[in-house]
C-alpha cells in the first residue's frame, strides 16, 4: 500500500470507529443498523480488510451520513481545494475509484468524480439514496445506470438526474474505463 492509500484507509478506520463510538454504539449496534457483520465491522476498524464500496454505503446509511461524510474529514472546510489535496478512494473489489471535488457542510451539495473501470459493475443499495438527490453527467465513455427494473444507457455528455430511492447498479460496459461526475444534494 502506498503512503496515500494508508493515509486514507488510517482515516476511514478513525472515521469509523469514531462515528460509532460517537453514538454509543457497540460493533453488534453497528452491526444490525448496517446489516455488515460484527466480523467484518471489527476487522475494518482495525484495518484488517479493505471495505467495498456497498459495504461502506450500508455503514454510512447506518449513520444517517453521505459516503462523502464517510470518506472526507467535514472539519476540512475549505474553500479552496488543490487537486492534491482531494480524498480519493479506490473500492478494492472493482477499482472503482472516487474523487471527493467538493464538501462543505455550508452547503448541502457535493461534487464526485468517479472513474469506473472497463467492464466493472457497482451495485448499491436503494437505503443509500434515502437522503439525497442526486444527477450524474458523463465525461468520457459510457455507463449503464439500472435503477429497480429500469436500465439507462448514457455516453459522453449524457445526464441523468436519479428518481425515487431504488437499488442500483453502475455498470461499465465497455473496453475502456468511464469517468462522470456526480452532483448529490443532501436532503436532511
Amino acid at each position: 500500500m502506498s503512503n496515500i492509500e494508508d493515509t486514507i484507509s488510517d482515516r476511514l478506520a478513525l472515521r469509523i470507529l469514531s462515528e460509532r463510538k460517537g453514538r454509543n454504539w457497540s460493533l453488534a449496534d453497528l452491526a444490525a443498523r448496517s446489516g455488515v457483520s460484527k466480523a467484518m465491522l471489527s476487522k475494518i476498524e482495525r484495518r484488517e480488510a479493505s471495505p467495498t464500496a456497498p459495504v461502506l454505503l450500508r455503514i454510512a446509511t447506518a449513520f444517517d451520513i453521505t459516503l462523502a461524510e464517510l470518506l472526507t474529514d467535514t472539519r476540512d472546510d475549505e474553500r479552496y481545494q488543490r487537486a492534491a489535496d482531494q480524498p480519493v478512494w479506490t473500492d478494492p473489489a472493482t477499482g472503482y475509484h472516487r474523487r471527493q471535488l467538493y464538501l462543505s457542510p455550508r452547503l448541502p451539495m457535493e461534487l464526485v468524480e468517479v472513474v469506473l473501470p472497463a467492464g466493472a459493475s457497482v451495485s448499491v443499495p436503494a437505503s443509500s439514496y434515502a437522503f439525497i438527490r442526486q444527477v450524474l453527467w458523463v465525461i468520457e465513455g459510457n455507463v449503464v445506470i439500472v435503477e429497480g427494473d429500469v436500465a439507462t444507457t448514457l455516453r459522453k455528455g449524457d445526464r441523468l438526474e436519479f428518481g425515487p430511492p431504488a437499488d442500483c447498479t453502475f455498470r461499465n460496459p465497455d473496453a475502456s474505463p468511464c469517468r462522470y461526475l456526480v452532483a448529490v444534494l443532501r436532503q436532511r
